[in-house]
């Protein structure tokens, strides 16, 4: 014969049993280190200087926009003094815990900012290569050229936030060598390399995002006052720095 228990007495022991579980689910929440995963990548541990790996060399990707004024960071996979500070900038530019170790914090935070691809949310490889389908033709290869152009957008979200997370507006980004003739580009052009990334005028002027991207990586800015860029602003990551709007800065 079945025994029947009271109502109270099955609620009780209902309700025991969904705190068990709301405390075990906490415990788990709290006692995690490892961030959520993502679809692009996930790190499974927290970083910080002295430390090496791919999954060093996937966050300076990600903070290469933070270098601080007139400064670049290696991406090299090794967790140094600029890798820190560029760390120490991102966390303060998101209200995080300012302390250079990349965490749990750090790494939701990155999480959040990016889509599966790898690509940050207000960016895509579509939007950096109007040109082909396939990134080749360019001074470099087709890898290559992808690649840098991931590490651009990165450098441009970064700038994006700076100036109050207003739309950004890319004009033209990677050329293979018949689309930078097409459109009339020096032979040496940074579209050819993938990193060449022009920007137009939008929420904010010319001069506003030039002056901003010199904070963000970026080691050539060429906009009103250099030849044929009145109307827009052209960011790279060549080798050296060659910073020229004069009617800018």
């Amino acid at each position: 014969m079945s025994r029947r228990f009271p109502r109270n007495a099955l609620t009780r022991a209902f309700t025991v049993l969904v705190m068990a579980a709301i405390g075990s689910v906490a415990a788990i929440a709290v006692g995690a280190s490892p961030a959520y995963a993502d679809g692009c990548y996930t790190w499974g541990r927290s970083l910080s200087s002295g430390m090496s790996g791919e999954d060093v060399r996937q966050l300076q990707i990600r903070v290469a926009g933070w270098p601080g004024y007139n400064n670049t960071i290696g991406i090299d996979g090794v967790f140094g003094a600029e890798t820190r500070d560029a760390v120490i900038r991102f966390q303060q530019a998101y209200g995080l815990g300012a302390d250079g170790i990349a965490g749990p914090q750090t790494f939701s935070k990155i999480y959040s900012l990016q889509d599966d691809d790898c690509t940050p949310i207000h960016f895509s490889y579509a939007e950096l290569n109007k040109c082909n389908t396939t990134w080749a033709g360019g001074a470099v290869s087709a890898a290559t050229a992808k690649s840098n152009a991931l590490r651009a957008m990165w450098r441009l979200e970064a700038l994006r936030h700076a100036l109050g997370d207003q739309a950004l507006r890319v004009t033209s980004g990677f050329r293979s060598t018949a689309c930078n003739n097409a459109a009339g580009g020096v032979s040496g052009s940074r579209h050819l390399y993938g990193d060449g990334v022009d920007l137009g005028s939008g929420p904010h002027s010319l001069c506003t995002i030039g002056k901003q991207a010199r904070y963000h990586g970026f080691t050539g800015i060429l906009g009103p006052g250099y030849p044929d860029h009145s109307d827009h602003i052209h960011t790279d990551a060549r080798s050296g720095t060659l910073w020229s709007a004069s009617q800018c800065f």
